[in-house]
């Protein structure tokens, strides 16, 4: 997946890209349609090996891999937000990287929320890890898939002064669309969303892997399952590029940071529209750890009169 990451950076610098955004999970990959073999109660020993080949295919942040795409931010001049899976120790997060131009790693969102079945492979993200960047193409922070829609979570973005908002999801649904279009209008800021294009064939063939809901007989191996619909937004809610639905492809656009300003003019959900003697909230950005270690006190020094 790193080489198809490079070649698709590589593609859209040739275009002129400065920021390249890419979907939920891309490194790791999104297991759509797996469930790992769970049921109240019970573990399946194949969901059990499912997990390992799963875990075994994440990265460690800092690690290899993420030298590997700084370098590539730095070898094509970009700023990069790459949606990959983590692991820490025996817990996956479902993580978004940044890396700059020059080629260095930034720093790391985990995903505050898994949806559903997803809570049972992904660990929870925390507090520390919300950060918007400034950079030399704006403020550029990201939220994952779902938790897009929790309003919370997006005024602690908006407080923070993002001016990109970077959604890498898996979320190929019309009403997806409604909610980018909402979150630019809020935030009164661009929004970047990048979705994945998958087809039947880029999974395992039945009936080692069967997309649950779906016949199986009825899926041809180009038959979609993921249809994409990435989308760039202004802060006026226009549809800069996209939404693509047609297959794997770059999409582009100019960003306008001035529309920023002439946006919040009307609207600015944590400037003059705010009301903080109503309504206020507090983020807790400190991380949580289920343990933790206290150094031993320091020695003393001991003197001895002469």
């Amino acid at each position: 997946m790193e080489y198809k990451a490079e070649r698709l950076i590589s593609d859209a610098a040739a275009y002129g890209a400065q920021l390249i955004v890419f979907p939920e999970a891309f490194i790791g990959g999104y297991p759509r349609g797996s469930n790992f073999g769970v049921t109240i109660g019970s573990r399946t020993p194949k969901g059990k090996e499912d997990f390992r080949k799963y875990h075994s295919s994440a990265i460690d942040v800092p690690g290899p891999e993420v030298e590997r795409l700084a370098a590539m931010a730095g070898k094509y001049k970009v700023y990069l937000v790459m949606g990959a899976i983590e692991r820490e120790g025996y817990t996956l997060y479902c993580t978004v990287l940044f890396f700059d131009s020059q080629g260095h790693f930034l720093g790391k969102h985990r995903k505050l929320m898994p949806t559903a079945l997803e809570r049972v492979i992904w660990g929870f993200g925390d507090g520390s890890t919300i950060p918007v960047y400034e950079t030399g193409v704006g403020k550029i922070g990201a939220l994952i898939c779902w938790e897009n829609r929790m309003p919370l979570l997006r005024t602690a973005m908006y407080a923070k002064g993002v001016e990109i908002y970077c959604a890498p999801t898996a979320d190929a649904r019309d009403v997806w669309q409604a909610s980018m279009t909402h979150i630019a209008l809020e935030g009164g800021c661009f929004v970047l969303s990048a979705n994945q294009f998958c087809r039947r064939k880029d999974y395992p063939p039945p009936p080692d892997y069967i997309f649950a809901g779906t016949d199986e007989e009825e899926l041809s191996p180009d038959s979609v399952v993921c249809a994409g619909g990435s989308v760039i937004i202004s802060p006026s809610g226009t549809v800069l590029a996209g939404p693509n639905y047609d297959g794997e492809a770059l999409i582009s656009a100019d960003l306008d940071l001035g529309e920023i300003v002439r946006a919040k003019f009307d609207f600015d959900v944590v400037g003059h529209y705010s009301r903080p003697d109503v309504l206020s909230l507090i983020v807790r950005d400190h991380p949580t750890t289920p343990v933790s270690f206290t150094s031993a006190a320091p020695k003393t020094e001991s003197f001895q009169k002469s």
